[in-house]
């Protein structure tokens, strides 16, 4: 009770200095410079011990899922809520230009542009609430097994259960991935067992890469969509008018472009669209072969060999990982897939071991070793006798001292590149601690995830793995083992590219053109960029963007899109300074202090420098903007071969049909708007892809 009265004193201190006049609430209009610049130190100093209270209280929670440790973490997070709305309102009041310091400006602008506290406070509660119950709706989504009906609670209960403490999987709690996140309990009814418990991880997800039962496929992606879109769709609507109405009274069209705001460039959807462009002719190259693989499996009556691929067969709720269905598209399936679990098991690996391999991974390129803090405070393996949230994760503690990871690692090959994936974000915050608190994060959002991405590059290949003495390749063909390894990669990664790039594309339209009709845009999107159709009927009571968990709990996506871009074009950079000449997706930098060097130069300035002055030094002055070409490049002998395999095909991409449209176009009163679209969309897509 101690700590939350001086925190509540130094609110009210920070309030009634900064917030209390009545200027506050007029944007821009305070023109004193200096006073400016003093609130500025004391946020940075406020702000740091605001996000220490709020990082350790969740950590508490998700290494020990309590009840105590849920309402501490929830009073945190209130408190740090009416923290950023006060700052709001005192950033929003200052005239940014009078700063002579851009730095200084720039922090201005970052406490403005990403929150939506220009609400009104019960607008600005509503909206935090709205997103905390959908995310609770998706959360509690389970279904049945295909082929069982739910229990009948009007038959008596079974009297006794086989589960022990020691079989039992505690997961009450949900976790997101937002920096000041909100945890909520999975509601259960404990008085009748019930056998409808299968969540989307890990049982759904499972099925979905697993099972090559059609109807089973279809069965799990119809009954989870009916368990989330249909509940969100209200709430998701009212969602969508107050953040345009919050960005609409920060200065912006609507909510879409405040999202944009933050990528510091007028001519942003221009710029993505023209990135997705360079990249669509290899993914209609890796759609059209494995289009033709799922066509074998599964006949011509479930897969047309010219058409759009229905979504439930590709390995994933969403269509946008294809990875799982490797074993129907291996090139060469007499060739192994790269798999090191087995070694790393005889050599006796530790979860210890694999984190100081991935310390040393960075430290032989002249990189920061981490803290002691760190082994001190992370949880590297899942504890026993108590639950916890268990997906990886890199923590910041704002503080300059304390960083931690949580992973419940296990001895597998996965886990191993996992670790070396949350050890680069670690080595992220190492290099950009001695920013003020607003600028330590990536140079735009896709950043962190870009350059932690880049390192696993290195990570995740032959070279690197034979140098490590994880993989000897003595009895197959190298460029056999090199092709698997290329596909994997691309249904992983080129697969995934589409998705990415659509979501924020249908969001924004939804957040321009308002909440009509979204269902079917959602698929309209999905069928232009991804090839992908619904395998049933879809209607606009169904609301399918809802089972996407980013989109309901208020994430933006188009991060992940750019940061798939730019990890290759830092890991070609990274390659280039370290004087590797050969094939782009067998370089390995372990041991390079240029390419140390270059990353740390990434990583330094955080949120200091704007993105394109990082890609311009990055790249010597070739570029200031994400290209590509050094994605393209990676995969170019996959490339060649995907197109000698499709070289008798008619259509490389898809064709589409008037019933590829009818499944999720409105029946009627189609506005001529929506119509119109849905005509340019098929002559698009049976003129280009035909090509």
């Amino acid at each position: 009770m101690v700590g939350k009265r001086v925190a509540l004193f130094c609110l009210f201190a920070f309030y009634t200095r900064y917030a209390a006049g009545e200027d506050y609430l007029r944007m821009g209009m305070n023109t004193n410079a200096a006073e400016a610049t003093q609130f500025l130190r004391e946020y940075d100093r406020e702000a740091s011990g605001m996000c220490y209270r709020v990082t350790m209280s969740q950590w508490k929670f998700v290494t020990n899922i309590t009840e105590y440790n849920r309402r501490r973490m929830l009073e945190e997070l209130a408190l740090s809520s009416k923290f950023e709305k006060l700052s709001w309102r005192k950033a929003a009041a200052y005239d940014a230009s009078r700063l002579s310091d851009p730095q200084g400006r720039k922090q201005l602008t970052r406490i403005v542009q990403a929150s939506r506290a220009a609400l009104p406070d019960d607008k600005f509660s509503e909206i935090q609430q709205l997103i905390t119950e959908m995310k609770e709706i998706y959360n509690a989504a389970k279904i049945c097994p295909f082929g069982q009906k739910p229990y009948d609670p009007h038959v008596p209960k079974i009297p006794f259960s086989t589960e022990t403490p020691e079989t039992k999987v505690h997961q009450p709690y949900q976790l997101n991935n937002q920096p000041f996140q909100h945890y909520q309990p999975n509601h259960e009814n404990s008085d009748y067992p019930n056998y409808c418990d299968m969540q989307l991880d890990p049982e759904i997800s499972r099925i979905l890469a697993h099972s090559r039962i059609e109807k089973e496929l279809l069965y799990v992606w119809q009954s989870f969509r009916d368990k989330t879109g249909p509940n969100l769709k209200n709430k998701f609507m009212r969602y969508v008018q107050l953040a345009n109405e919050a960005a609409i009274n920060t200065g912006y069209r609507d909510a879409g472009d405040q999202m944009r705001a933050a990528y510091e460039d007028p001519s942003f959807r221009a710029s993505v669209e023209e990135i997705y462009n360079q990249v669509a002719p290899l993914y209609k190259q890796l759609f059209t072969y494995v289009r033709r693989k799922l066509v074998q499996r599964y006949g011509e009556t479930t897969v047309r060999p010219d058409g759009p691929i229905p979504a439930h067969l590709l390995g994933n709720m969403w269509a946008q990982n294809w990875k799982s269905i490797m074993d129907l598209v291996m090139p060469f399936p007499q060739s192994p897939n790269i798999d090191v679990t087995s070694e790393m098991l005889r050599q006796g690996f530790t979860p210890l071991r694999m984190f100081q391999m991935a310390e040393e991974f960075y430290v032989s390129m002249g990189l920061k070793p981490v803290p002691p803090e760190f082994w001190r405070g992370s949880m590297l393996a899942r504890p026993p006798q108590r639950s916890v949230q268990c997906t990886a994760s890199a923590w910041d503690f704002c503080n300059r001292i304390d960083y931690r990871i949580k992973q419940c690692t296990e001895v597998t090959m996965q886990d191993l590149i996992s670790t070396h994936h949350e050890m680069a974000h670690i080595q992220y915050y190492l290099q950009y601690a001695d920013q003020p608190q607003l600028f330590r994060d990536g140079a735009n959002p896709a950043f962190h995830e870009a350059v932690a991405n880049a390192a696993t590059l290195s990570v995740y290949n032959i070279p690197h793995l034979q140098r490590m003495g994880l993989y000897q390749n003595k009895s197959h063909d190298p460029y056999e083992v090199g092709m698997n390894f290329l596909m994997s990669m691309a249904l992983e990664k080129v697969a995934y590219l589409p998705f990415a790039f659509m979501v924020d594309q249908w969001r924004w339209s939804v957040f321009e053109d308002g909440v009509q009709h979204m269902n079917a845009r959602w698929w309209q999107m999905k069928l232009r960029f991804q090839g992908v159709t619904p395998p049933i009927v879809r209607t606009e009571a169904d609301f399918d963007p809802g089972s996407k968990y980013h989109i309901i709990s208020d994430q933006e996506y188009i991060k992940y899109f750019l940061a798939t871009i730019l990890e290759f074009q830092i890991f070609e950079q990274l390659c280039v300074v370290s004087g590797y000449t050969g094939h782009l997706y067998e370089c390995d930098v372990y041991r390079s202090r240029d390419a140390g060097r270059l990353l740390s130069e990434i990583m330094q300035p955080g949120a200091s420098m704007s993105a394109s002055d990082i890609i311009r030094s990055m790249t010597r002055g070739k570029t200031n903007r994400i290209s590509p070409e050094s994605l393209v490049k990676y995969f170019r002998p996959l490339e060649l071969w995907l197109r000698v395999q499709n070289r008798e095909e008619q259509v490389i991409g898809w064709n589409s049909n008037l019933h590829d449209v009818a499944l999720f176009a409105p029946q009627r009163g189609l506005s001529n708007n929506i119509c119109l679209s849905f005509v340019l969309l098929l002559t698009s897509l049976i003129t280009v892809n035909s090509l």
